[in-house]
């Protein structure tokens, strides 16, 4: 009975192509991703995120002059607006950070310059200006829900260390400022994942860029997308705590059917590519920072559940030690998320409005048989 011609859809729309895009290349089966093109593996090793941001946004690779305007583009709009600030120290204290980020950003549009603009340049500054923005709305949030000051960004320093800086107050070290880079370069861009089709489904309607990042934060929110490596490290404490053998803690967990965060991938069918660098940070972080223990344990879990499930780590299993010898708080992984991944959903909200469909699927109506009907009130 259903009036849709086409094939019907798998649930969750697994596997469906949505849209075209030349922002992100994934190959599952042999574990590959690359954004525009180039391998993650390469970016990680020698590239930036000030540099990432520029290829995803401008679709190529600066030259020095360019990467260094956007680097000064992007320290000039280091500063919230004094309205944002009064907000972020009147939300109640119980306010999920998450929360506050989504509403935060919601509320930058009342104050962008180009806000009713929705053409490619005024969305590459509101880009520009959201990167920054982010960053300092989650380390300053922090800093006042802990009763502490907050700190001015210092424009001679890289995204990554100005972030750690308005963080915890101090300049970070040169290892700490490359391992929050990395993990940017790592989280930039997946593709068609929940937070980024919410984002260009929003861009669709002709709706502005803060409508379509506050609408991939809402998405990003949720437990089954971002939230992933704050209940890895929440088993991590417990263990820690518990004085338990690592491996033990989690044959009981499987003992139970409990599902072990951290492992597996829709996409993947061979270890994700980003859990190969997160491994090899979160193992050097806890050797310079003097907390080994978090990688140790994470190195005891994922060899264990790779031998029993044959599940491979994915990019939340290990992001979630290394943020923790970063010294950032649990309930600030998922918004240490959307700092990167702001420059991947400011990509696709680009390219998505360079090109405009209004996105419009349609749904395999499985419902009582038409014509179904009226049953007055009194006969039922």
């Amino acid at each position: 009975m259903s009036s849709v011609t086409t094939t019907q859809a798998p649930k969750g729309l697994e596997g469906i192509v949505a849209t075209t895009s030349k922002i992100c290349y994934i190959d599952g089966d042999n574990g590959v991703l690359a954004y525009r093109g180039i391998d993650i593996h390469e970016l990680a090793d020698h590239s930036t995120f000030e540099e990432t941001c520029y290829l995803l946004w401008f679709g190529k690779l600066p030259t020095g002059a360019e990467l260094k305007d956007l680097q000064t583009k992007l320290a000039a709009e280091r500063h919230l607006d004094p309205a944002i600030i009064q907000f972020l120290r009147t939300t109640p204290k119980q306010a999920l950070p998450m929360d506050v980020l989504r509403t935060a950003v919601s509320a930058l549009s009342f104050y962008d310059p180009e806000d009713r603009k929705n053409d490619h340049d005024a969305n590459v500054h509101k880009a520009i200006r959201l990167t920054s923005q982010i960053a300092m709305i989650v380390a300053a949030y922090d800093r006042i829900r802990k009763g502490q000051p907050v700190v001015e960004p210092d424009k001679s320093l890289s995204h990554s260390a100005n972030f750690l800086l308005m963080l915890n107050g101090k300049k970070p070290s040169t290892t700490a400022e490359r391992a929050l880079d990395i993990a940017l370069i790592l989280h930039a861009d997946h593709e068609l994942n929940a937070s980024t089709f919410a984002a260009r489904v929003t861009a669709a309607t002709l709706s502005d860029m803060h409508s379509a990042i506050t609408s991939a934060i809402g998405a990003l929110k949720g437990p089954l997308h971002g939230g992933a490596n704050e209940a890895v490290f929440l088993i991590l404490q417990s263990i820690d705590k518990e004085k338990a053998d690592a491996t033990d803690y989690v044959r009981n967990m499987l003992a139970q059917k409990k599902k072990v965060p951290g492992f597996g991938h829709r996409v993947y069918h061979t270890e994700d590519p980003r859990a190969t660098h997160l491994r090899i940070m979160s193992r050097d972080l806890g050797k310079t920072s003097g907390e080994p223990q978090w990688y140790e344990m994470s190195d005891k879990i994922e060899k264990f559940v790779k031998a029993e499930k044959k599940l491979n780590a994915n990019v939340d299993f290990y992001s979630a030690s290394t943020y923790h010898v970063l010294g950032i708080d649990v309930d600030l992984f998922t918004p240490i998320f959307a700092i990167s991944r702001i420059s991947g959903w400011a990509a696709h909200v680009i390219e998505q409005l360079d090109d405009n469909r209004l996105i419009r699927p349609r749904a395999d109506y499985q419902g009582p048989e038409y014509p179904a009907k009226y049953v007055p009130i009194e006969q039922r």
